[in-house]
């Protein structure tokens, strides 16, 4: 019987560890999130992560691959189909997608934009792969005038919907991406529906306001979070989780929109007396700095977040055990701005893990689920195998 009682997964959303072996088919080939960063910023100064087996993992400028870390290592490879944040963490807690959620880059086709027409009374600006940043400086003003919300796409499968607070109320924008998400099934059943609310009088100071909501589709089966709920262990969630499952397997979330109050978020519910999974997502590498190519922003968050280790490992009991892992990577060295395809870097550690165990490249991100589910003795996921005997 093993002596784990709380497993804590931390996501580094879009913290990628190299070109997965199917990067190719993904227009990702020499996307390296970390290797390539350190590179271009002169290195990285991640005293803690290090000393718990960080550079071990894959190199990188500034971190060296101590002698005797006090943890377990590893990397993860993407098994299932998509290289977006639904799929990623879908696949750490047990899913597997065998095909991918469709993408637009040429726009969504007029079926589409017809129905969305006809459900909610509005036309639309935009249609089209787009950043987000961009999209509302060029039709930001014209929307204003127009009451037409802004709609648009990425190289992820998203459906995502910007608009104005002062035109399009976020009640009401909320409503809006609730009628996409009914309408997106089938052949259309995007990953997510998302709102994008800002703020601003023009071009030049248009800001996306933290309001945004996503809006999943939903696993056809059950993840790891639905089990543990069904056994009756709680599941804490803090950053994006609750939008990436639709709320769905989770007791407790705090919603939170950067990374300092998730990881404030994720401290505050480790000092909770639970037996379960606490399970968060940090999500500036991905939303703020590798979408917008900012290499030095992406460096100071992963320094920042090395910095909060110490007070993770100050208040936690010693039947926990940490994983760090990420979902799929966002190179912000290379010319794309979107999600890239890549291994994802695997950390254990917590009283209870062996000092200096490498776990090796592990065949899926699931995993994670598995040892989850043999830390409490739930039905094992349809992928992944479990690395807990390695670990304790």
């Amino acid at each position: 019987m093993n002596s784990v009682n709380r497993v804590i997964v931390i996501v580094l959303d879009g913290v990628g560890a190299g070109e997965a072996p199917d990067a190719f088919s993904y227009g990702d080939v020499g996307s390296n999130s970390l290797s390539n960063t350190s590179l271009k910023v002169g290195g990285f100064y991640l005293p803690n992560l290090e000393k718990i087996g960080f550079g071990h993992i894959i190199p990188m400028v500034g971190v060296t691959a101590v002698k005797n870390p006090t943890g377990a290592f590893g990397k993860m490879t993407p098994k299932s189909s998509g290289k977006d944040s639904v799929t990623g963490h879908w696949e750490l807690m047990g899913i597997y997608l065998e095909e991918a959620f469709p993408v637009y880059p040429d726009g969504f086709p007029p079926e589409v934009i017809n129905e969305f027409t006809r459900l909610t009374g509005l036309g639309v600006l935009g249609n089209k792969a787009a950043s987000g940043t961009e999209i509302i400086r060029e039709l930001g003003e014209e929307h204003m005038r127009t009451g037409k919300p802004i709609v648009y796409t990425s190289a992820d499968s998203v459906f995502q919907i910007a608009a104005h607070e002062d035109i399009i109320p976020i009640k009401r924008l909320y409503e809006i991406c609730q009628i996409s998400r009914n309408m997106l099934t089938g052949k259309h059943g995007v990953g997510r529906v998302i709102a994008r609310p800002f703020i601003g009088t023009n071009a030049q100071d248009f800001t996306r306001t933290s309001r945004r909501h996503d809006l999943p589709r939903f696993p056809e089966s059950e993840t790891m979070l639905d089990k543990l709920i069904k056994q009756g262990y709680p599941v804490y969630a803090t950053g994006k989780i609750d939008d990436l499952f639709g709320n769905r397997g989770i007791t407790f979330s705090n919603h939170t929109t950067n990374n300092v109050d998730s990881t404030k978020a994720t401290i505050d519910f480790i000092q909770k007396d639970f037996k379960g999974l606490l399970f968060a997502n940090l999500i500036e590498f991905d939303m703020i700095y590798g979408h917008r190519n900012d290499a030095r922003g992406y460096a100071d968050a992963l320094e920042n977040f090395d910095k909060a280790i110490p007070e993770i490992q100050a208040v936690l009991k010693p039947d926990d055990i940490v994983m760090i892992v990420a979902d799929h990577g966002v190179d912000p060295t290379t010319e794309s701005t979107d999600h890239s395809r890549e291994y994802i870097p695997l950390l254990v550690f917590g009283e209870k893990v062996k000092h200096n165990v490498n776990l090796g490249t592990r065949k899926t991100f699931a995993d994670v689920a598995a040892t989850i589910a043999e830390i409490f003795g739930l039905e094992k996921p349809v992928i992944g195998e479990s690395f807990l005997n390695q670990i304790v």
